[in-house]
This record gives structure tokens, C-alpha cells and sequence, in this order.
């Protein structure tokens, strides 16, 4: 009898799993894989063609508004610290369908913020989302690309950005017909659950990949080489934060843009950063790292010049679509290069570049907040040339292995 009751159980959950897998469209781990890196994108790129109207709607300055934007870095970065061991407890899968809309849905909370701390409470949950997504997506794509013998890793981050395109065109259009970005980003909500089961509703994580059994430390001591490596993605990750966060600000403030503008300036680096990547593998292997670095690094450079110094919107919009292309490709050169040094094991290089790398991304993009309200928003630009510089001058340590 207890054999019967233990297959009867077993049969039963087998049928629970089978309707779950049954949820969604029938996509290859390749694409389903795709397909999370866009929709984790579009739900959070919602609310930064809105950020100008926001800002307006709380009454504050720049400064005020950069502070506040920190919290979603700040859960971002407890989420990616405790991200592993909760996991492993809730599981990938229900992670995945779980989180992935409640970004869009703590984002719309926040766009109800009356102040700058209410606005950073608000954020701080969707950096607690975003971490573990991140975690998630990126692991996924490691496992998927190892189990078919090819890359996809650039690829999944160009879906990223077309997912961040996506969401900065749609919320230019909403803008431009006067709808509020509370209303705009509420109706999100239900548009990423659904999209979210329809294309991730068969999601099943790939197999683990044989791999070491030392696990990186949660906080890694950076050597000076990985600090070079730090100093080449420097300028990428300030630029590629400060074009999400302040490109629709900027072209309120300077031009007088009209909303739609607003929102194509978010838009515009996104595309063109998820074109490049879409041909950085092949790039890469014609021409070497240091030489594909310098030339990206020249292209940020010109791009971050032409937005301190543009006459007009469509120079600015040029200039933000430069820096996209500059910043597609440097992070993923850099990780490269950690993790093929021979001086300590790849764990402990990655993580100790990722984890600076990070807090520059999510920590240094909301602080230039501070420059804008005191210098003005061009400026915000114009100050980070001298770590474009600086990226340019380290971009040899890329070639470096010993």
C-alpha cells in the first residue's frame, strides 16, 4: 500500500511538472534564453524615458534624483552578494517567472514616489529583483552555450539591449500622447507577466557545467592586474549608466525636447549598442582584443564629446548612439582577460573584476547626478573623457595572460 501511495504521489507530481512545462510557446534553450535576457530588459527600461517627468512630478534637482536612483543599486548589489544560496533554495525556474515581472511592478510603485526617499525605499526591492535575474540569465546562457558547442553570451546581451531599445521607444510613444508615467508603467505590468509565461513558460534550467569545485569569495582581492582590467572598463560602465539614467534629463534640459525625443535619446544607445554585439564574436577573433578595445574605446570617446559639445538633438541622439557602440563590447573583454590570467584561479579574478566593475556601474552613473544639478547635464558627459582616457592607456593589459 505505501508503495502505491509513493508511486501515486510520484505519478502525480510528474503530471504537475508536465502542465507547468505545458505554459508557453515551445522555444529552443537558445531562445528562451534570448527571450529572458529581452523581457528582464523591457521591464526595467520602462521607467527611464519617464525619469525627467518623475523628477518634475517630486519637485527636486538632479542631484536629489541621482541620490534616490542609488537604491536600486544598492539592492542590486545585496542581491548579487546573497543571490547563489537563495537559489538554490527557491530555484531557477520559479525564480525566473517570479521576479521577472515583479521588476516591472516595483518600478511602477516607484514612479508614485512623492520624494527622493520614498523613491529610493521603492527602487531598492527592484534591485533585489534585478540581481537575482541577473544572476539567473547569465548563468542560463553560460550553461546553454557550453551545452551546444558554440557562443551566444554576446548575443544574449545584444537581446538585452534590444529589450532596453524596445522599452525607451514604447515609453517615447507614451510620452508624446500625454499618458502620465504612473499609468504607463502600471500597464507594463501585466504585458511583462503575460509575455514572461507565454515565452518563458516552458523554461527548464540547462544542466550544470563539470567545472571547478572552488567557488569565487564573496568579496575578491583585486591585484594590480585585474585594477588595469578594472581601469579599461572604467569609462564603458560610467558611460553606459549615464546614458540610461540621464540621456532623457539631458535632452529635456538642453533642447527643450519634446517627450518623444526624451525617450528616443534612452532608445538610441540601446539599438545601437545591441547591433554591435550582435558582431563582437566575430570581431574579436578577426582582430585582437587590445586592437577591438581601443577602437570601441575611440568610438566611446568621440560619442561622450559630441553629446558634452552637440548644437542640436540629432547630433546629441548621434552621439548617444556612439557611446552605445562604444560601451558594447568592453566588460565582456575585460572578464575574457580575467579569467584567462594564470596567476590565481578564474574565479577569483572574474569576481573580483565584476564586483568593482559593478559598483562603478550601479554606484557611479546616480552620483553624476550631483555634477549635472551643479555644472549642468552636459557636463555630466564631459567629465568622464578623462576615464575614457585612462581606459585607453590600460587597454593593453587585455592581451596580458601571465
Amino acid at each position: 500500500m505505501d508503495n502505491t501511495n509513493t508511486s501515486a504521489a510520484l505519478s502525480g507530481a510528474r503530471t504537475s511538472a508536465s502542465a507547468a512545462s505545458r505554459l508557453g510557446l515551445a522555444l529552443s534553450p537558445e531562445f528562451r534564453v534570448f527571450a529572458a535576457f529581452f523581457l528582464y530588459s523591457f521591464g526595467l527600461g520602462g521607467i527611464f524615458p519617464r525619469l525627467g517627468e518623475i523628477q518634475r512630478g517630486m519637485g527636486v534637482g538632479e542631484g536629489a534624483l541621482g541620490l534616490a536612483l542609488i537604491g536600486t543599486a544598492a539592492g542590486t548589489l545585496v542581491s548579487l552578494t546573497l543571490a547563489s544560496k537563495l537559489l538554490e533554495r527557491i530555484g531557477y525556474r520559479r525564480a525566473l517567472l517570479a521576479l521577472t515581472p515583479m521588476i516591472a511592478a516595483f518600478f511602477a510603485i516607484a514612479s508614485w514616489a512623492s520624494g527622493p526617499l520614498v523613491l529610493f525605499c521603492c527602487l531598492v526591492p527592484a534591485g533585489l529583483c534585478i540581481g537575482m535575474v541577473e544572476v539567473v540569465v547569465n548563468v542560463e546562457a553560460d550553461r546553454v552555450e557550453h551545452q551546444l558547442g558554440r557562443r551566444i553570451m554576446n548575443r544574449a546581451h545584444a537581446f538585452w539591449s534590444f529589450g532596453f531599445f524596445a522599452a525607451g521607444l514604447l515609453g517615447a510613444g507614451i510620452a508624446q500622447l500625454g499618458i502620465s508615467p504612473q499609468l504607463h508603467l502600471a500597464a507594463m505590468v501585466p504585458v511583462v507577466l503575460a509575455a514572461t509565461f507565454l515565452l518563458l513558460g516552458r523554461f527548464t534550467p540547462a544542466p550544470l557545467r563539470e567545472t571547478s569545485t572552488e567557488e569565487a569569495p564573496h568579496f575578491a582581492r583585486p591585484t594590480w592586474a585585474i585594477l588595469a582590467l578594472v581601469c579599461v572598463t572604467l569609462s564603458a560602465m560610467l558611460l553606459e549608466g549615464a546614458g540610461a539614467d540621464w540621456s532623457a534629463i539631458y535632452m529635456r534640459n538642453v533642447f527643450a525636447a519634446a517627450p518623444w525625443v526624451c525617450g528616443l535619446a534612452v532608445a538610441a544607445g540601446a539599438f545601437a549598442q545591441a547591433v554591435m554585439r550582435f558582431f563582437a564574436d566575430g570581431l574579436v577573433e578577426r582582430f585582437s582584443p587590445v586592437v577591438f578595445a581601443r577602437c570601441l574605446l575611440s568610438v566611446l570617446g568621440c560619442g561622450a564629446l559630441l553629446v558634452t559639445l552637440a548644437p542640436t538633438p540629432a547630433l546629441a541622439l548621434l552621439g548617444l548612439a556612439l557611446m552605445g557602440v562604444g560601451t558594447s563590447g568592453i566588460f565582456p573583454l575585460a572578464m575574457s582577460a580575467a579569467a584567462q590570467r594564470i596567476d590565481r584561479p578564474a574565479a577569483v579574478n572574474v569576481a573580483a573584476l565584476a564586483q568593482i566593475s559593478f559598483v562603478v556601474f550601479l554606484l557611479g552613473p546616480p552620483l553624476l547626478g550631483q555634477v549635472a544639478e551643479h555644472f549642468g547635464v552636459r557636463t555630466l558627459y564631459g567629465v568622464c573623457l578623462p576615464f575614457v582616457l585612462l581606459s585607453l592607456l590600460a587597454a593593453g593589459s587585455l592581451g596580458k595572460r601571465a
